[in-house]
Protein backbone atom coordinates (compact mmCIF):
# COMPACT_ATOMS: atom_id res chain seq x y z
CA UNK A 1 0.00 0.00 0.00
CA UNK A 2 1.22 3.47 -0.79
CA UNK A 3 -0.55 6.62 0.67
CA UNK A 4 0.55 9.38 -1.84
CA UNK A 5 -0.53 13.11 0.05
CA UNK A 6 1.00 16.49 -0.06
CA UNK A 7 4.64 17.89 1.33
CA UNK A 8 8.34 17.81 0.73
CA UNK A 9 11.45 16.63 3.13
CA UNK A 10 14.08 14.65 2.68
CA UNK A 11 14.01 11.51 5.34
CA UNK A 12 16.90 9.76 3.53
CA UNK A 13 19.47 12.46 3.30
CA UNK A 14 22.02 12.71 0.29
CA UNK A 15 25.50 11.11 0.60
CA UNK A 16 28.10 12.59 2.48
CA UNK A 17 31.73 14.00 0.47
CA UNK A 18 33.61 11.34 2.15
CA UNK A 19 32.14 7.81 2.88
CA UNK A 20 33.20 5.32 4.70
CA UNK A 21 31.44 2.66 2.33
CA UNK A 22 33.54 2.73 -0.76
CA UNK A 23 34.16 -0.60 1.16
CA UNK A 24 29.85 -0.74 1.11
CA UNK A 25 29.71 -0.17 -2.41
CA UNK A 26 25.95 0.12 -3.67
CA UNK A 27 26.82 0.74 -7.41
CA UNK A 28 25.11 -2.26 -8.45
CA UNK A 29 22.05 -1.14 -6.46
CA UNK A 30 21.51 1.69 -7.52
CA UNK A 31 22.39 1.05 -11.28
CA UNK A 32 19.28 -1.12 -11.64
CA UNK A 33 15.65 0.49 -11.80
CA UNK A 34 14.46 -2.89 -10.87
CA UNK A 35 17.17 -4.54 -8.69
CA UNK A 36 17.50 -7.63 -6.52
CA UNK A 37 15.17 -7.21 -3.44
CA UNK A 38 18.05 -8.13 -1.06
CA UNK A 39 20.66 -5.76 -2.47
CA UNK A 40 17.93 -2.71 -2.43
CA UNK A 41 17.56 -3.32 1.02
CA UNK A 42 21.13 -3.28 1.90
CA UNK A 43 21.87 -0.28 -0.38
CA UNK A 44 19.68 1.92 2.12
CA UNK A 45 21.56 0.60 4.85
CA UNK A 46 24.76 1.19 2.68
CA UNK A 47 23.38 4.99 2.24
CA UNK A 48 22.75 4.97 5.88
CA UNK A 49 26.39 4.11 6.90
CA UNK A 50 28.12 6.25 4.55
CA UNK A 51 26.20 9.33 6.53
CA UNK A 52 27.01 8.07 9.79
CA UNK A 53 30.56 7.64 9.08
CA UNK A 54 31.29 11.15 11.03
CA UNK A 55 29.00 11.06 13.76
CA UNK A 56 29.47 7.79 14.80
CA UNK A 57 33.40 8.00 15.16
CA UNK A 58 32.88 11.89 17.27
CA UNK A 59 30.22 9.29 19.62
CA UNK A 60 33.34 6.58 20.08
CA UNK A 61 34.49 7.95 23.72
CA UNK A 62 38.00 6.27 24.09
CA UNK A 63 41.66 7.05 23.81
CA UNK A 64 41.98 5.84 20.68
CA UNK A 65 43.33 7.98 17.78
CA UNK A 66 40.78 9.24 15.02
CA UNK A 67 41.91 6.03 12.44
CA UNK A 68 41.72 3.83 15.57
CA UNK A 69 37.92 4.96 15.69
CA UNK A 70 37.29 4.36 12.23
CA UNK A 71 38.30 0.92 11.80
CA UNK A 72 36.63 0.07 15.00
CA UNK A 73 33.06 1.81 13.20
CA UNK A 74 33.93 -0.16 10.09
CA UNK A 75 34.44 -2.92 12.07
CA UNK A 76 31.22 -3.34 13.81
CA UNK A 77 28.99 -2.10 10.75
CA UNK A 78 30.41 -5.05 9.13
CA UNK A 79 29.00 -7.01 12.16
CA UNK A 80 25.90 -5.19 12.04
CA UNK A 81 24.93 -5.85 8.02
CA UNK A 82 25.08 -9.08 7.56
CA UNK A 83 22.41 -11.34 8.20
CA UNK A 84 23.20 -13.61 11.50
CA UNK A 85 21.81 -16.90 10.24
CA UNK A 86 19.51 -18.23 7.82
CA UNK A 87 17.93 -21.57 7.52
CA UNK A 88 16.54 -23.12 4.40
CA UNK A 89 14.69 -26.37 5.30
CA UNK A 90 12.76 -29.21 3.05
CA UNK A 91 10.27 -31.67 4.75
CA UNK A 92 8.23 -34.17 2.74
CA UNK A 93 4.04 -33.28 3.09
CA UNK A 94 0.70 -35.90 2.62
CA UNK A 95 -2.10 -34.30 0.80
CA UNK A 96 -5.45 -35.22 1.19
CA UNK A 97 -4.95 -37.73 -2.02
CA UNK A 98 -2.50 -39.48 -0.40
CA UNK A 99 0.37 -38.42 -2.85
CA UNK A 100 3.91 -36.24 -1.44
CA UNK A 101 5.39 -33.30 -1.67
CA UNK A 102 8.48 -32.03 -0.11
CA UNK A 103 7.88 -28.51 0.14
CA UNK A 104 10.97 -25.85 0.89
CA UNK A 105 10.60 -23.11 3.82
CA UNK A 106 13.18 -20.66 4.81
CA UNK A 107 14.20 -18.51 7.30
CA UNK A 108 16.28 -15.45 8.55
CA UNK A 109 17.66 -13.90 12.13
CA UNK A 110 19.34 -10.27 10.83
CA UNK A 111 20.28 -9.35 14.46
CA UNK A 112 20.56 -10.42 17.58
CA UNK A 113 21.61 -7.30 19.37
CA UNK A 114 18.34 -7.61 21.21
CA UNK A 115 16.28 -11.23 21.52
CA UNK A 116 14.06 -11.91 21.04
CA UNK A 117 13.78 -11.75 17.28
CA UNK A 118 10.42 -10.38 15.79
CA UNK A 119 9.33 -12.09 13.19
CA UNK A 120 6.54 -12.62 10.81
CA UNK A 121 5.98 -15.28 8.46
CA UNK A 122 4.41 -15.14 4.93
CA UNK A 123 3.10 -18.23 2.20
CA UNK A 124 3.99 -17.48 -0.94
CA UNK A 125 5.53 -18.75 -4.43
CA UNK A 126 7.97 -15.66 -3.95
CA UNK A 127 9.43 -16.67 -0.90
CA UNK A 128 13.25 -17.05 -1.54
CA UNK A 129 16.43 -16.63 0.50
CA UNK A 130 17.25 -13.01 -0.46
CA UNK A 131 13.43 -11.73 0.30
CA UNK A 132 13.58 -13.14 3.79
CA UNK A 133 17.06 -11.67 4.51
CA UNK A 134 16.13 -8.63 3.17
CA UNK A 135 12.59 -8.85 5.15
CA UNK A 136 14.35 -9.54 8.16
CA UNK A 137 16.80 -6.55 7.74
CA UNK A 138 13.79 -4.46 7.77
CA UNK A 139 12.14 -5.85 10.86
CA UNK A 140 15.68 -5.03 13.01
CA UNK A 141 15.34 -1.30 11.84
CA UNK A 142 11.86 -0.98 12.01
CA UNK A 143 11.91 -2.11 15.77
CA UNK A 144 15.42 0.06 16.00
CA UNK A 145 13.10 3.18 14.69
CA UNK A 146 10.69 2.85 17.73
CA UNK A 147 12.73 1.71 20.18
CA UNK A 148 11.59 -1.74 20.31
CA UNK A 149 13.99 -3.86 22.20
CA UNK A 150 13.93 -7.25 19.06
CA UNK A 151 15.99 -7.81 16.71
CA UNK A 152 14.84 -8.54 13.45
CA UNK A 153 13.73 -12.05 11.71
CA UNK A 154 11.55 -13.34 8.69
CA UNK A 155 10.70 -17.06 7.86
CA UNK A 156 8.15 -18.02 4.40
CA UNK A 157 6.85 -21.33 3.02
CA UNK A 158 7.58 -21.58 -0.93
CA UNK A 159 3.31 -22.72 -1.56
CA UNK A 160 0.84 -20.68 -2.78
CA UNK A 161 -1.87 -21.73 0.22
CA UNK A 162 -5.32 -21.75 -2.21
CA UNK A 163 -3.49 -24.94 -3.70
CA UNK A 164 -4.08 -26.99 -0.31
CA UNK A 165 -6.64 -27.60 1.74
CA UNK A 166 -7.31 -26.39 5.25
CA UNK A 167 -5.82 -29.85 6.33
CA UNK A 168 -2.48 -29.92 4.41
CA UNK A 169 -1.97 -26.15 5.57
CA UNK A 170 -1.91 -27.55 9.09
CA UNK A 171 -0.02 -30.31 8.18
CA UNK A 172 2.43 -27.92 6.36
CA UNK A 173 2.31 -24.96 9.11
CA UNK A 174 3.13 -27.55 12.08
CA UNK A 175 5.96 -29.32 10.53
CA UNK A 176 7.23 -25.82 9.90
CA UNK A 177 6.74 -24.57 13.24
CA UNK A 178 8.93 -27.87 14.46
CA UNK A 179 11.59 -27.60 11.74
CA UNK A 180 11.90 -23.97 13.06
CA UNK A 181 11.84 -25.57 16.72
CA UNK A 182 14.66 -28.08 16.29
CA UNK A 183 17.36 -25.35 15.28
CA UNK A 184 16.25 -22.95 17.84
CA UNK A 185 14.15 -20.41 15.53
CA UNK A 186 11.20 -20.05 17.89
CA UNK A 187 10.32 -18.86 21.09
CA UNK A 188 9.01 -16.42 23.34
CA UNK A 189 12.57 -15.15 24.73
CA UNK A 190 13.95 -16.80 21.06
CA UNK A 191 12.01 -15.74 18.15
CA UNK A 192 8.41 -14.27 18.08
CA UNK A 193 6.30 -15.32 14.50
CA UNK A 194 3.61 -13.21 13.19
CA UNK A 195 1.20 -13.36 10.62
CA UNK A 196 1.98 -11.82 6.99
CA UNK A 197 1.02 -12.66 3.53
CA UNK A 198 -1.46 -15.36 3.45
CA UNK A 199 -1.12 -16.30 7.29
CA UNK A 200 -3.47 -15.32 9.69
CA UNK A 201 -4.73 -16.01 13.38
CA UNK A 202 -5.54 -19.89 12.24
CA UNK A 203 -2.04 -20.46 11.07
CA UNK A 204 -0.52 -18.37 14.66
CA UNK A 205 -2.98 -21.11 16.99
CA UNK A 206 -1.43 -23.95 14.89
CA UNK A 207 2.34 -22.60 15.49
CA UNK A 208 1.63 -22.06 19.32
CA UNK A 209 -0.20 -25.15 19.79
CA UNK A 210 2.83 -27.29 18.33
CA UNK A 211 5.13 -25.40 20.27
CA UNK A 212 3.35 -25.73 23.16
CA UNK A 213 2.81 -29.35 23.31
CA UNK A 214 6.18 -30.01 22.11
CA UNK A 215 9.69 -28.70 23.13
CA UNK A 216 7.57 -25.54 24.88
CA UNK A 217 5.32 -27.64 27.38
CA UNK A 218 7.88 -26.75 30.19
CA UNK A 219 7.50 -23.03 29.70
CA UNK A 220 4.89 -20.66 31.34
CA UNK A 221 5.63 -17.58 28.71
CA UNK A 222 4.45 -20.17 25.69
CA UNK A 223 2.13 -17.71 24.58
CA UNK A 224 4.24 -15.32 24.16
CA UNK A 225 5.70 -16.83 21.32
CA UNK A 226 2.85 -15.86 19.62
CA UNK A 227 1.76 -12.54 17.76
CA UNK A 228 -1.52 -11.64 16.05
CA UNK A 229 -1.12 -8.50 13.77
CA UNK A 230 -1.83 -5.03 14.81
CA UNK A 231 -4.06 -2.90 12.30
CA UNK A 232 -2.25 -0.35 10.72
CA UNK A 233 -2.86 3.15 12.91
CA UNK A 234 1.13 3.33 13.00
CA UNK A 235 0.32 4.42 9.46
CA UNK A 236 -2.03 6.88 9.93
CA UNK A 237 -0.56 8.13 13.26
CA UNK A 238 2.85 8.97 10.84
CA UNK A 239 0.87 10.79 8.87
CA UNK A 240 -1.02 12.47 11.06
CA UNK A 241 2.41 13.84 13.12
CA UNK A 242 4.07 14.86 9.63
CA UNK A 243 0.80 16.36 7.94
CA UNK A 244 0.33 18.65 11.47
CA UNK A 245 3.72 20.11 11.21
CA UNK A 246 3.60 23.88 9.59
CA UNK A 247 7.18 23.93 8.90
CA UNK A 248 7.63 20.82 6.67
CA UNK A 249 3.78 21.77 5.18
CA UNK A 250 5.05 24.95 3.90
CA UNK A 251 7.79 23.55 2.30
CA UNK A 252 5.06 22.71 -0.35
CA UNK A 253 2.74 25.67 0.14
CA UNK A 254 0.43 23.37 1.99
CA UNK A 255 -1.73 24.17 5.39
CA UNK A 256 -1.41 21.83 8.45
CA UNK A 257 -4.03 18.92 8.76
CA UNK A 258 -6.22 17.10 5.97
CA UNK A 259 -9.21 19.67 5.33
CA UNK A 260 -7.56 20.63 1.76
CA UNK A 261 -5.38 17.53 1.30
CA UNK A 262 -6.51 14.23 -1.57
CA UNK A 263 -5.19 11.18 -1.46
CA UNK A 264 -4.44 7.82 -3.67
CA UNK A 265 -3.84 4.12 -2.18
CA UNK A 266 -2.46 1.54 -4.26
CA UNK A 267 -3.66 -1.87 -2.59
CA UNK A 268 -6.99 -2.03 -0.80
CA UNK A 269 -6.08 -4.84 1.64
CA UNK A 270 -5.94 -4.46 5.72
CA UNK A 271 -3.68 -1.39 5.52
CA UNK A 272 -4.66 0.49 2.13
CA UNK A 273 -8.84 0.05 3.87
CA UNK A 274 -8.07 1.58 7.24
CA UNK A 275 -5.65 3.71 6.30
CA UNK A 276 -8.13 5.53 3.58
CA UNK A 277 -11.04 5.02 6.29
CA UNK A 278 -8.85 6.90 9.07
CA UNK A 279 -7.92 9.74 6.39
CA UNK A 280 -11.28 9.76 5.11
CA UNK A 281 -12.30 10.48 9.04
CA UNK A 282 -10.03 13.28 9.00
CA UNK A 283 -11.37 15.00 6.31
CA UNK A 284 -8.67 13.71 3.28
CA UNK A 285 -10.41 13.15 -0.02
CA UNK A 286 -9.64 9.70 -1.69
CA UNK A 287 -9.41 10.41 -5.20
CA UNK A 288 -7.81 7.26 -6.40
CA UNK A 289 -7.58 3.21 -5.25
CA UNK A 290 -5.39 0.86 -7.04
CA UNK A 291 -5.31 -3.04 -7.15
CA UNK A 292 -3.73 -5.31 -9.44
CA UNK A 293 -6.72 -6.08 -11.46
CA UNK A 294 -8.02 -2.29 -11.73
CA UNK A 295 -7.20 1.27 -10.95
CA UNK A 296 -10.22 3.52 -10.01
CA UNK A 297 -10.54 7.38 -10.03
CA UNK A 298 -12.99 10.23 -8.97
CA UNK A 299 -12.21 13.49 -8.02
CA UNK A 300 -14.62 14.37 -5.98
CA UNK A 301 -13.76 11.44 -3.50
CA UNK A 302 -14.61 7.75 -2.90
CA UNK A 303 -16.12 6.64 0.33
CA UNK A 304 -14.29 3.71 1.89
CA UNK A 305 -17.20 2.18 3.60
CA UNK A 306 -19.06 1.45 0.05
CA UNK A 307 -16.26 0.44 -1.60
CA UNK A 308 -15.11 -2.46 1.15
CA UNK A 309 -19.14 -3.02 0.66
CA UNK A 310 -18.93 -3.11 -2.52
CA UNK A 311 -15.71 -5.46 -3.06
CA UNK A 312 -16.64 -7.59 -0.26
CA UNK A 313 -19.91 -8.40 -2.36
CA UNK A 314 -18.04 -8.38 -6.00
CA UNK A 315 -14.57 -9.76 -4.73
CA UNK A 316 -12.69 -6.75 -6.42
CA UNK A 317 -13.21 -3.23 -6.86
CA UNK A 318 -13.22 -3.78 -10.82
CA UNK A 319 -16.89 -1.86 -11.65
CA UNK A 320 -17.24 -0.20 -8.36
CA UNK A 321 -20.37 2.44 -9.99
CA UNK A 322 -19.04 5.70 -8.27
CA UNK A 323 -15.83 5.90 -9.81
CA UNK A 324 -14.60 5.41 -13.62
CA UNK A 325 -11.73 3.38 -14.42
CA UNK A 326 -8.36 4.93 -14.37
CA UNK A 327 -6.54 4.24 -17.83
CA UNK A 328 -2.36 5.38 -16.73
CA UNK A 329 -0.76 4.15 -14.41
CA UNK A 330 -1.54 4.49 -10.38
CA UNK A 331 1.87 2.64 -9.66
CA UNK A 332 1.18 -0.61 -10.12
CA UNK A 333 4.40 -1.94 -9.52
CA UNK A 334 7.03 -0.93 -7.11
CA UNK A 335 8.38 3.07 -7.32
CA UNK A 336 11.16 2.77 -9.91
CA UNK A 337 13.73 5.11 -11.79
CA UNK A 338 11.11 4.53 -14.46
CA UNK A 339 7.47 5.37 -12.70
CA UNK A 340 9.43 8.23 -9.93
CA UNK A 341 8.68 10.52 -12.35
CA UNK A 342 5.20 10.25 -13.38
CA UNK A 343 4.34 10.75 -9.30
CA UNK A 344 1.91 13.84 -9.17
CA UNK A 345 2.09 13.55 -4.92
CA UNK A 346 3.83 15.97 -2.32
CA UNK A 347 3.72 12.99 0.22
CA UNK A 348 4.54 9.25 -0.48
CA UNK A 349 3.78 6.71 2.51
CA UNK A 350 4.60 3.41 2.44
CA UNK A 351 2.63 0.85 4.00
CA UNK A 352 4.50 -1.89 2.14
CA UNK A 353 7.72 -3.34 2.17
CA UNK A 354 10.98 -1.97 0.34
CA UNK A 355 8.31 0.16 -2.18
CA UNK A 356 10.87 2.50 -3.38
CA UNK A 357 13.99 1.74 -4.82
CA UNK A 358 17.63 3.96 -4.32
CA UNK A 359 17.12 5.58 -7.98
CA UNK A 360 13.76 6.59 -7.41
CA UNK A 361 14.47 7.26 -3.94
CA UNK A 362 17.24 10.18 -5.86
CA UNK A 363 14.12 11.58 -8.16
CA UNK A 364 11.64 11.60 -5.13
CA UNK A 365 14.70 13.60 -3.36
CA UNK A 366 15.81 16.21 -6.51
CA UNK A 367 12.00 16.67 -6.66
CA UNK A 368 11.49 17.60 -3.08
CA UNK A 369 8.65 14.81 -2.55
CA UNK A 370 8.47 13.20 0.77
CA UNK A 371 9.35 9.67 1.34
CA UNK A 372 8.01 8.27 4.47
CA UNK A 373 9.51 4.96 4.60
CA UNK A 374 8.15 1.93 5.29
CA UNK A 375 10.76 1.40 8.29
CA UNK A 376 8.57 4.25 10.15
CA UNK A 377 4.96 3.21 9.50
CA UNK A 378 5.23 -0.28 9.39
CA UNK A 379 6.84 -0.09 12.88
CA UNK A 380 3.21 0.62 14.62
CA UNK A 381 2.84 -3.27 13.79
CA UNK A 382 5.87 -4.00 15.86
CA UNK A 383 5.03 -1.83 18.29
CA UNK A 384 1.32 -3.01 19.24
CA UNK A 385 3.60 -6.73 19.17
CA UNK A 386 5.92 -5.70 21.94
CA UNK A 387 3.16 -4.28 24.14
CA UNK A 388 1.38 -7.64 23.73
CA UNK A 389 4.26 -9.46 24.31
CA UNK A 390 4.79 -7.58 27.55
CA UNK A 391 1.59 -8.59 28.36
CA UNK A 392 1.41 -12.11 28.09
CA UNK A 393 5.11 -12.42 29.62
CA UNK A 394 3.71 -10.42 33.04
CA UNK A 395 0.33 -12.62 33.22
CA UNK A 396 -1.85 -9.99 33.40
CA UNK A 397 -3.82 -7.30 31.30
CA UNK A 398 -2.72 -4.00 30.96
CA UNK A 399 -4.58 -1.47 33.20
CA UNK A 400 -6.18 -4.71 35.48
CA UNK A 401 -3.91 -3.35 38.87
CA UNK A 402 -4.98 0.16 38.22
CA UNK A 403 -8.65 0.51 36.93
CA UNK A 404 -10.35 0.86 40.42
CA UNK A 405 -8.04 3.51 41.23
CA UNK A 406 -8.80 5.38 37.80
CA UNK A 407 -12.55 4.79 38.47
CA UNK A 408 -12.38 6.10 41.68
CA UNK A 409 -10.89 9.42 40.64
CA UNK A 410 -12.86 9.71 37.85
CA UNK A 411 -15.93 9.12 39.93
CA UNK A 412 -15.01 11.75 42.34
CA UNK A 413 -13.76 14.17 39.39
CA UNK A 414 -16.63 13.99 37.41
CA UNK A 415 -19.42 14.16 40.40
CA UNK A 416 -18.10 17.00 41.67
CA UNK A 417 -18.32 18.95 37.96
CA UNK A 418 -21.77 17.15 37.61
CA UNK A 419 -22.73 19.08 41.27
CA UNK A 420 -21.45 22.36 39.81
CA UNK A 421 -23.66 22.09 36.99
CA UNK A 422 -26.61 21.15 38.35
CA UNK A 423 -26.06 24.06 41.14
CA UNK A 424 -25.95 26.47 37.89
CA UNK A 425 -28.80 24.78 35.60
CA UNK A 426 -30.74 23.04 37.83
CA UNK A 427 -31.26 19.58 39.18
CA UNK A 428 -31.50 16.53 36.91
CA UNK A 429 -32.56 12.85 38.11
CA UNK A 430 -29.89 10.37 37.23
CA UNK A 431 -26.40 11.24 35.95
CA UNK A 432 -25.19 13.10 33.56
CA UNK A 433 -25.12 10.13 30.36
CA UNK A 434 -21.67 11.69 28.79
CA UNK A 435 -20.06 11.69 32.82
CA UNK A 436 -20.87 7.85 33.31
CA UNK A 437 -19.73 6.84 30.32
CA UNK A 438 -16.17 8.41 31.49
CA UNK A 439 -15.64 6.88 34.94
CA UNK A 440 -14.52 3.37 34.64
CA UNK A 441 -11.55 4.93 32.98
CA UNK A 442 -9.57 3.63 29.97
CA UNK A 443 -10.01 0.58 28.10
CA UNK A 444 -6.98 -2.16 27.70
CA UNK A 445 -7.47 -1.18 23.73
CA UNK A 446 -7.87 2.90 24.92
CA UNK A 447 -4.34 1.82 26.59
CA UNK A 448 -2.61 0.13 23.52
CA UNK A 449 -3.87 3.01 21.09
CA UNK A 450 -2.51 5.49 23.37
CA UNK A 451 1.03 3.77 23.79
CA UNK A 452 1.06 3.68 20.07
CA UNK A 453 0.13 7.11 19.60
CA UNK A 454 2.73 8.37 21.53
CA UNK A 455 5.56 6.18 20.57
CA UNK A 456 4.74 7.00 17.08
CA UNK A 457 4.90 10.41 18.20
CA UNK A 458 8.51 10.15 19.87
CA UNK A 459 10.02 7.78 16.68
CA UNK A 460 8.92 10.56 14.25
CA UNK A 461 10.10 13.71 15.98
CA UNK A 462 13.39 11.64 16.26
CA UNK A 463 13.12 11.18 12.66
CA UNK A 464 12.28 14.74 11.44
CA UNK A 465 15.72 16.00 13.02
CA UNK A 466 17.25 12.44 11.00
CA UNK A 467 16.84 10.07 8.23
CA UNK A 468 15.10 7.05 9.17
CA UNK A 469 17.89 4.63 8.56
CA UNK A 470 20.25 6.97 9.94
CA UNK A 471 18.31 6.67 13.05
CA UNK A 472 17.98 3.06 13.06
CA UNK A 473 21.41 2.61 12.33
CA UNK A 474 22.68 4.78 14.81
CA UNK A 475 20.83 3.07 17.54
CA UNK A 476 21.60 -0.50 16.46
CA UNK A 477 25.38 0.50 16.06
CA UNK A 478 25.15 1.78 19.61
CA UNK A 479 23.94 -1.20 21.10
CA UNK A 480 26.89 -3.12 20.04
CA UNK A 481 29.33 -0.52 20.52
CA UNK A 482 28.03 -0.65 24.32
CA UNK A 483 28.65 -4.53 24.86
CA UNK A 484 32.05 -4.32 24.21
CA UNK A 485 32.76 -6.19 20.54
CA UNK A 486 36.26 -6.39 20.56
CA UNK A 487 38.51 -7.60 17.37
CA UNK A 488 41.07 -10.15 17.64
Amino acid sequence: MYCHLGEALPLRWPRPSTPLCRRYSEAAAEREDDPNFFKMVEGFFNHGANIMEDKLVEDLRSRQSKEQKRNRLGGILRIIKPCNHVLRVFFPIQGDDVSWEVVEGYSAQDSQHHTPCKRSIRYSTDVSMDEVKALALLMTYKCAVVDVPFGGAKAGVKINPKNYSENELEKITRRFTMELAKKGFIGPGIDMPAADMSTGEQEMFWIVDTYTSTIGHYDINVHACEQIPATCRGVFHGIVNFSNETHYMSISGMTPGFGDKTFVVQGFGNVGLYSMRYLHSFGAKCIGVGESDESIYNPDGTDPKELEDFKLQHGSILGFPKARIYEGSILEKQLTKSSAPKVKAEIITEGANGSTTLEADKTFLERNIIVIPDLCWKAGRVTVSYFEWLKTLNHVSYGQLTFKCERDSNYQLLMSVQESLERKFGKHSGTIPIFQDRISGASERDIVHSGLAYTTECSDRQIMCTAAYVNAIEKVFKVYNEVGVTFT
